[in-house]
């Protein structure tokens, strides 16, 4: 045991290189992407014209559970995240592979959801014969999916080019706004209607729900944690600046989309920022603006697919699920079965939903990890307050740890759990595939710990021999 343990010890860390401006950057281009393209029509369609009222409740959400990470990454400057943080907290490893099994599956049903995306409208535009969208969407994946295995190397390189490619579209987007409020177009007083099917709170609760979609992605930053050469100081600002410039766009585009198109055109639309584009005239191109979304949305659908299956590879690698999934293609060393895995599932997601749906059902995950997480922070934050457990250091980085509010996870908490309860007026479905795919989840679980456990008991009998 102890020679186990020090071979443990001297293996090699991460090296600590990332500054504070390039957590920034990351946490911004993790958020942007295929949310704020395709699901604004969406929210529109929940809420009438008032659409940036959603967008800045689920950014004021948003900040509620990102006051848990940023306390529990400066006490836990490592890369597994939530799961880790459950872990700490509650020490029951079938939570624990609950919370990072959800993790994973609310990245394949958004990468699902912007397969479904890249099959509407923007795609419409650029070509000049109609193609099926579930047909599109599994093209989509087949070529997400050939770059996923060619390697990371080469998936970081493409990520780094479309992040900047998506950002510009919603910078074109808001120049038309301020464009158009200059030359007195438009009908700013829209932005200010809210239409619901039924009482307001509801509908706006579920304009919410999927608003938040397009906030996700702050949360994957905290994989960097390990990687940052002073997390306790820079994190928490990385992680707020970010989620404020994310939002203060994402608020600048949904009013000036409710400013310039009607609110029935956008709730019909699968691509409602190519209808500013095609209203404000010769401004821009509406099929170069296209060509933008469709790489926002193969963004969203890489960085997604990139985190599913390593998390399923390193999940084997633990022999926490069954060993087959951690198998790495010999010439590529990409774990092949882990993407073969996660993209059959992306497949069969985008043939059995819509992209309301599977946006929705990627929010449904993630705000029950947001729960896990934000009661983790004050569980651990009492067992630290009596001596039980201490935080870890970081050489070089003296800073004050951050502390949330103790009333900031409460809340976060709470609001998680209200979003996502059937308050939001989430279709049954939505319960039902999230159930499914956990239930998967469950199911490698059980028959991985029977198969191990035969494992173990056949060497302890080989031993016993010997």
């Amino acid at each position: 045991m102890a020679q186990s343990a020090q071979v443990t010890d001297q293996q090699p860390t991460l090296k600590r290189s990332i500054g504070r401006r390039v957590l920034l950057l990351f946490v911004v281009g993790d958020i942007l992407g295929a949310g704020i393209y395709a699901l604004t029509g969406t929210v529109a369609a929940e809420v009438g014209g008032a659409i940036w009222l959603p967008f800045l409740l689920a950014f004021v959400l948003a900040a509620l559970t990102a006051t848990a990470y940023a306390e529990l990454v400066a006490r836990y400057p490592r890369a597994a995240g939530a799961a880790l943080y459950a872990n700490r907290a509650f020490r029951r490893p079938f939570l624990t592979f609950l919370v990072a099994f959800a993790v994973m599956m609310s990245g394949i049903t958004s990468a699902s959801a912007a397969a479904r995306a890249f099959g509407g409208d923007y795609l419409a535009e650029l070509l000049p014969f109609g193609v099926p969208t579930l047909v599109a969407a599994w093209v989509f994946l087949g070529l997400i999916t050939l770059v996923n295995v060619r390697g990371v190397s080469e998936s970081v390189r493409v990520n780094v080019v479309l992040t900047l490619i998506e950002a510009s579209g919603l910078l074109v987007i808001i120049g038309i706004g301020v464009s158009a409020l200059v030359r007195g177009q438009g009908d700013p007083g829209r932005a200010l209607e809210i239409e619901t099917a039924g009482p307001a709170w509801i509908g706006v609760l579920g304009g919410t729900a999927l608003a938040f979609y397009a906030l996700l992605g702050f949360e994957d930053s905290v994989n960097l944690a390990e990687e940052s050469q002073h997390p306790r100081r820079d994190f928490p600002r990385a992680l707020f600046g970010g989620l404020a410039i994310a939002g203060a766009i994402y608020l600048a585009v949904a009013f000036t989309t409710s400013m310039l198109v009607e609110t029935e055109v956008l709730a019909d639309s699968t691509g409602p920022l190519l209808e500013v584009v095609k209203v404000a005239g010769l401004v821009f191109p509406p099929w170069l603006f296209a060509l933008i979304a469709l790489l926002a949305v193969m963004n969203t659908a890489l960085i997604n697919m990139m985190m599913a299956s390593r998390l399923v590879y390193g999940m084997s690698r633990e022999r926490i699920v069954p060993a087959f999934l951690g198998r790495v293609h010999a010439g590529r060393r990409t774990p092949i079965t882990a993407i073969a895995f996660t993209v059959l599932l992306a497949l069969t997601l985008t043939a059995t939903g819509d992209l309301g749906d599977l946006a929705d059902t990627t929010v449904l995950l993630l705000l029950l990890v947001f729960a896990v997480v934000n009661v983790a922070v004050l569980v651990l934050r009492r067992r630290r307050d009596a001596g039980d457990d201490r935080p870890e250091r970081v050489e070089g980085d003296s800073a004050r740890a951050f502390r949330a509010p103790t009333w900031a996870p409460a809340l976060g908490a709470v609001v998680s759990l209200v979003l996502a309860s059937p308050l939001t007026g989430r279709e049954g479905g939505v319960y039902l595939r999230a159930a499914v795919l956990l239930g998967i989840g469950v199911v490698l679980y059980v028959v991985n710990r029977l198969v191990v456990g035969k494992v173990d008991t056949d060497a302890e009998r080989v031993d016993a021999r010997d």
